[in-house]
């Protein structure tokens, strides 16, 4: 089980990264996704900067302090509830699934610091 959530962890590191770097250089399936769920273009960088911090105090969490990767992981949590709730109240389902899986790999960070935290 401890190596899922790990996988996972490192899943939720690389994809945020990812998604981080489409944000920022305003990938055209980003700004198609943004206009749909009616999020401004100017709030881009700042959700970008958020989902980097996120992958950054997960990598912190895996090799220096877990409990900033528990805080990272919540705070991932936040962020991907909020974007399940934006697609919701603009009725975008046929993408949900995106912030819904990125919800699922911060949940599992979040279970895996608190490991990390509990057995150091």
């Amino acid at each position: 089980m401890m190596a899922a959530l790990f996988t996972a962890t490192v899943l939720s590191i690389m994809a945020n990264a990812c998604i981080a770097v489409a944000d920022y250089v305003k990938a055209g399936f980003v700004l198609k996704n943004s206009a749909e769920v009616h999020v401004p273009i100017s709030a881009l960088p700042y959700l970008a900067t958020s989902k980097l911090a996120g992958a950054a105090g997960l990598v912190v969490g895996l090799t220096v302090e877990p409990r900033l990767g528990v805080a990272a992981g919540i705070c991932l949590i936040l962020f991907f509830i909020g974007a399940v709730i934006a697609h919701i109240r603009s009725r975008v389902f046929y993408n949900i699934a995106f912030p819904g899986l990125y919800l699922l790999l911060a949940a599992a960070s979040a279970a895996y610091m608190i490991h990390l935290s509990v057995v150091s």
